[in-house]
């Protein structure tokens, strides 16, 4: 039988595929492009995307991302554990769809990631709560006019190793900070801070792991004063240090 809940990690190989029952992909950390029957997302931390069933969905993280993923069992499972709950995770489940997780959302997702999903009773009792917290969650459409993702992430490139602001993005973007602040939170599920923090990261990963550089440097390159303030940094985001991950290279 399939597992229930699973703990996956995604690299730049592109998976493209699709399967006979819904999934729900939640992030955990870094930034996983995904992209459902023609529509493209984005899964980072505080949010997750709705594969329903026979839809064919494709996705790839090119500097990595790690994920919890519920794969519903069927529509009978559904009913039978779901209850009174059962008819809107059915609407759920029904509509491709990209959306945000409240705070109480995102502890759970975290809660769960934490716990030994193999075990059938907390995966199935997990995931019948995680669906049934789920019912009021607020769509956001997926495709439609996005944030230049594209130009803002060379920016953040190009400036790693400087101060960022929310304005200087603004001003990419053609929006005011106010507006910038709910269009992140909106389509990725973090403020533009938590953006550049992680962005600055993902790319201090790219160079543990591809270049002989110090860590001392490396952590100056991605705007960080001293190595035990990234390494702390490295530690929130990936759950190791900067050490072990040069070690995985």
């Amino acid at each position: 039988m399939r597992p229930i809940l699973t703990l996956r990690h995604y690299s730049h190989d592109l998976i493209a595929h699709s399967h006979d029952h819904a999934q729900l992909v939640f992030g955990l950390s870094g930034a996983l492009d995904f992209e459902v029957e023609g529509h493209g997302s984005q899964v980072v931390q505080q949010s997750f995307v709705v594969v329903p069933a026979g839809a064919h969905h494709g996705c790839g993280s090119p500097h990595g991302s790690r994920c919890l993923v519920l794969d519903v069992p069927s529509d009978d499972w559904v009913e039978q554990c779901l209850g009174d709950h059962a008819e809107a995770s059915r609407r759920l489940l029904d509509d491709t769809a990209r959306l945000p997780l409240d705070a109480g959302q995102s502890q759970l997702v975290s809660w769960l990631a934490g716990s030994p999903v193999d075990d059938p009773v907390i995966a199935q009792q997990g995931a019948v709560l995680l669906l049934a917290s789920l019912n009021n969650a607020r769509q956001a459409t997926l495709g439609g006019r996005r944030l230049p993702y594209a130009a803002l992430n060379a920016h953040i490139d190009q400036n790693a190793a400087y101060p960022l602001q929310v304005a200087d993005l603004a001003r990419i973007a053609d929006l005011s900070s106010a507006r910038l602040h709910a269009r992140f939170v909106a389509e990725c599920g973090q403020t533009p801070m938590d953006y550049i923090r992680s962005r600055r990261l993902h790319k201090a990963v790219a160079l543990l792991r591809d270049s002989q550089l110090p860590i001392g440097e490396i952590a100056h390159r991605v705007g960080y004063s001293s190595q035990s303030a990234f390494a702390a940094a490295v530690l929130r985001e990936f759950g190791v240090s900067p050490g072990t991950l040069r070690r995985q290279r």
